[in-house]
C-alpha cells in the first residue's frame, strides 16, 4: 500500500481571496510536480481525500486530473490543520489500498513522523507546497519511497514559492 502525502498548493493571501484558494503559482507548481511524476510513476491511488479547505479541495482536483484517477476527490474528516494526526494514522494503518491525501501543516508532518517514527514531534520531513510525499507500507512498517517537491524545478533565485 503507498500513501501519497500533498500539501495543499500555494494558496492565494486572504486579501485576495477570503477562501484562499489555489494561486497561478500553486496551479503551475501542481502542474509540474504531477506531470514530473508521471514520467516515471503513474499513481493510482482509490481513494483521494482533502481536508475540505478549497486550497486543499482544487489541489486534490488537481493531482486527480493529471493523474487521470477515475475515482472523485472527497472530504474527509481529521485532515484540518490541527487535527489529531493519530486518526489518520490508525486509519491508513487499517486500509490497503493506495490513497492520496491532500492536507496542511502542521498536521501533515505529524502523520508523516507517526508512520515512519511512530512518535509525532520527529518530523523527519519537510512538507512544501505541491509536494508529493510517498509513503509505502510493508507488513507493519512504513518507509518514505520518494520526496518531490516544486522547488526541484526552479533555479536558485527564480522567484518562485
Amino acid at each position: 500500500m503507498r500513501i501519497y502525502l500533498v500539501q495543499h498548493a500555494l494558496a492565494l493571501d486572504e486579501a485576495q481571496d477570503p477562501k484562499r484558494g489555489v494561486s497561478t503559482q500553486g496551479c503551475e507548481d501542481v502542474v509540474r510536480t504531477a506531470g514530473f511524476l508521471s514520467l516515471f510513476v503513474q499513481p493510482q491511488p482509490k481513494f483521494v481525500f482533502h481536508s475540505g479547505k478549497l486550497r486543499a479541495k482544487q489541489t486534490a482536483e488537481m493531482f486527480a486530473e493529471a493523474w487521470h484517477l477515475k475515482g472523485e476527490t472527497m472530504q474527509a474528516d481529521d485532515l484540518s490543520p490541527n487535527a489529531d494526526a493519530q486518526v489518520w494514522a490508525a486509519k491508513l494503518n487499517a486500509m490497503s489500498d493506495d490513497v492520496l491525501i491532500v492536507g496542511h501543516l502542521p498536521h501533515l508532518p505529524r502523520l508523516a513522523s507517526l508512520l515512519l517514527c511512530k512518535y509525532m514531534d520527529k518530523q523527519p520531513i519537510r512538507f512544501q507546497n505541491a509536494g508529493v510525499v510517498c509513503l509505502e507500507k510493508t507488513d507493519d512498517a512504513w518507509q518514505c519511497i520518494f520526496h518531490i517537491n516544486p522547488n526541484m524545478y526552479y533555479r536558485e533565485g527564480d522567484n518562485a514559492a
